[in-house]
């Protein structure tokens, strides 16, 4: 289309230039001009955008015009598309390394985590382990008071009853120097 505008110009310029310069001496402009007249008709004097022959050249003309300029916008259509497409799977590439990454964190921190309440549950075992072994040293100990205070009933028995084993000793022998 850009071609277009400078022949309109071309056009106008000529018609200005056979109006107002002499018919004797014809330009290069109106030679062209009058040639791109004949161009348009041909020999039956039919004009040739009337026939579809005639037609076909500038037709043809635009055509392929358009067409390079479709296969141009197609060209950097396909490379932008192109270009999103590798740009995207750059983008895949990046999202699943750090997807990798926070993966391989993940394991880390559970392993941590795992670590920290396998500690805990030693830390309780224990705490346990040693709240029984409290319980039964305050069990034994409690024992071990109640065996001395046993201990302590039973040497007093035993005084008691050695003392009653003496005074009957000397009761019995009261007795026989009585009864003699």
């Amino acid at each position: 289309m850009s071609s277009y505008y400078p022949r309109t110009k071309d056009l106008t310029r000529t018609r200005k230039s056979v109006t107002d310069s002499p018919p004797s001496s014809p330009s290069y402009a109106d030679k062209n001009y009058r040639h791109e007249r004949l161009s348009r008709y041909d020999s039956t004097g039919e004009s040739a955008t009337d026939k579809p022959l005639g037609r076909t050249s500038s037709y043809t003309r635009r055509e392929a015009r358009l067409a390079s300029l479709n296969k141009q916008e197609q060209d950097t259509t396909a490379k932008d598309y192109k270009k999103m497409y590798t740009e995207a799977l750059q983008e895949n590439e990046r999202l699943k390394s750090r997807l990798q990454d926070s993966k391989q964190e993940l394991v880390k921190i559970r392993s941590q985590l795992e670590k920290v309440a396998q500690r805990q549950d030693r830390m309780s075992e224990r705490s346990t382990v040693l709240e029984t072994e409290k319980r039964e040293k305050q069990v034994l100990e409690k024992r071990v008071t109640d065996m001395e205070e046993e201990i302590k009933v039973l040497t007093e028995l035993k005084s008691d009853n050695q003392r009653l084993k003496d005074e009957n000793g000397a009761l019995i022998r009261v007795i026989s120097k009585l009864s003699k």
